[in-house]
């Protein structure tokens, strides 16, 4: 049993050597096939990178003969162009060479024409002198000729040259004064009527379609009070009221003995405003104290601005102009406060604007134009206590802060005559602004004033020669002179009241317009016997 088991181990151990040998050797086998295998594909693989390499050469030396052969017949087509261009550029030259040629000759020709011509104004020249020294000497023997007969007119005459001569002047400059005066009378009486008939018409129209009002704004306001106790009460303790509400407000409150009613003075007239609301809130109140008036004048400047906005507003609405800058609203409507000699300024903007608008229409001028310098030519007016100033500089500010056109401008700026006028429109408003001040019950002055241009009209008047009476009426709209007739004739008459006018408009200030008549008595008398 033992030897099977080892014959059987034995045959195992054979088996497996054989195995492992036979493994081995076909290994060895399969690398020595996989060399070969190898060693055909590389020889392959050389076999056709040669053939690639000597396919390529032979493409590239193709495409270098192709390149060659296309880069000369470029360089041929270049070269014939450029022969070309050359080609043209020297024809070209050569008409431009041309052209100098002929322009050359022409300048030849014209120097040639030139000198010929200078040579005939020089002897032009020679004449003329000739001519002059003849001519000299011809005035000079007919001014001999003239002083023998000026001589000889002397002595028939027994005048001598100057005495003549003033003579004649005279006589001449009296001839003529005298046409001329009916002339320059004819002329102006024709002018006159047909002017007169226009203009009335125009105005009228105007005037009737704008509706007025009378002036009534002064610079003082009275507060009516439930009982005298109030005014110890508007007054305080050591007046600490009385002085809190003007120094808050601006204006001076006047408590005097007049029963029931204390007065706001001030010439600022926003102010004056502010002060009387905040006086009728605190009294309807009946708190009365430093804290208390604060609060209230803050509540009536508040109220006070939503006013003037909203009247700004109304009077664009009246004349209508929609596009008005927010700005320039909220200060025209500050004018519901202002008064200029009485007369409301911002019912006066708004007839100016009206009026001014009805006159362009007839003219045929701007109207928008026309009514916006009409409305904004007394903007400055509404902050003039404020701003350092005329109301015009003022205005013509404001225009050009809120980016008004220069036609609106030049009229807020001509429209005193401080400027000449550059446009119909400009004038339109300073005669719209005249009839709206001018007009009966418009403006108000102080007597004293009114006495005073009365006066001055007669001194005026009187300071010119030959005038023996003169009379102011009608308010001072009107001057009647009465001149001595042996002094001043007819013509000198109607001289007479040009200067006197003249120096009226260059001395005084007067709303409106002023007459000026004279009158020349003639009288005919004769003695009965």
């Amino acid at each position: 049993m033992n030897n099977i088991s080892m014959l059987g181990n034995s045959a195992i151990t054979a088996g497996v050597v054989s195995g492992v040998l036979a493994l081995i050797v076909g290994a060895i086998l399969g690398i020595l096939l996989f060399r070969l295998i190898v060693n055909k594909k590389i020889d392959k693989s050389k076999s056709n990178a040669v053939k690639i390499i000597e396919e390529a050469y032979a493409e590239a030396k193709s495409i270098k003969k192709e390149s060659l052969f296309e880069a000369k017949e470029e360089a041929q087509k270049i070269r014939d162009e450029a022969n070309s261009e050359a080609k043209e550029r020297r024809a070209e030259i050569a008409k431009q060479e041309e052209r100098i040629d002929q322009r050359e000759d022409y300048i030849s020709k014209k120097e040639l024409s030139i000198d010929t011509k200078l040579a005939q104004i020089e002897n032009d020249r020679e004449k003329l002198e000739s001519e002059k020294v003849k001519l000299s000497n011809e005035i000079e023997e007919q001014g001999k000729i003239r002083e023998k007969m000026l001589g000889e007119l002397e002595k028939i005459s027994g005048l001598s040259k100057k005495q003549a001569k003033d003579m004649l002047i005279e006589n001449v400059t009296e001839e003529a004064k005298k046409d001329a005066g009916i002339m320059v009378k004819r002329i102006e009486d024709e002018a006159k009527e047909m002017a007169d008939r226009n203009a009335k018409e125009i105005v009228m129209g105007a005037i009737q379609k704008c509706a007025t009002e009378i002036s009534s704004e002064m610079t003082i306001t009275s507060v009516a009070l439930p009982n005298d106790e109030m005014k110890g009460r508007i007054i305080g303790r050591e007046g600490r009221n009385i002085r809190s509400i003007e120094s808050m407000t601006g204006v001076e409150l006047i408590v005097d003995d007049t029963p029931e009613i204390i007065t706001i003075s001030s010439f600022d007239p926003i102010r004056r405003e502010i002060a009387r609301l905040s006086l009728e809130k605190l009294i309807v109140d009946g708190r009365i104290h430093p804290a208390r008036v604060e609060e209230v004048v803050e509540k009536a400047t508040k109220e006070v601005e939503r006013v003037t906005k909203e009247a700004g507003e109304e009077a664009c609405n009246k004349v209508n102009i929609y596009n008005l800058h927010p700005e320039l609203i909220k200060v025209l409507g500050r004018l519901k406060y202002r008064t200029s000699y009485g007369q409301n300024c911002l019912t006066h903007s708004i007839e100016t604007s009206i009026i001014a608008g009805l006159i362009a229409t007839e003219l045929g001028a701007d109207v928008m134009v026309a009514k916006r310098g009409g409305l904004l030519h007394d903007i400055g007016k509404a902050l003039d206590h404020e701003i350092e100033g005329t109301h015009v500089s003022i205005g013509v500010d404001l225009a050009k802060k809120y980016k008004e056109t220069e036609e609106v401008i030049h009229c807020i700026e001509a429209h005193h005559g401080n400027v000449p006028f550059k446009n119909i429109e400009a004038i339109i408003v300073q005669v719209a602004d005249a009839i709206s001040s001018t007009r009966p019950g418009a403006r108000r002055e102080s007597f004293e004033n009114y006495i005073k241009r009365l006066e001055q009209l007669e001194e005026i008047s009187n300071s010119f020669k030959g005038v023996e009476k003169s009379y102011a009426i009608q308010a001072g709209r009107e001057v009647r002179i009465i001149v001595k007739p042996d002094q001043i004739s007819d013509n000198d008459a109607m001289f007479l009241a040009k200067d006197i006018a003249k120096r009226i408009e260059n001395e005084m200030q007067y709303p409106g317009q002023i007459k000026v008549n004279v009158i020349r008595e003639s009288r005919f008398s004769d003695i009965a016997k």
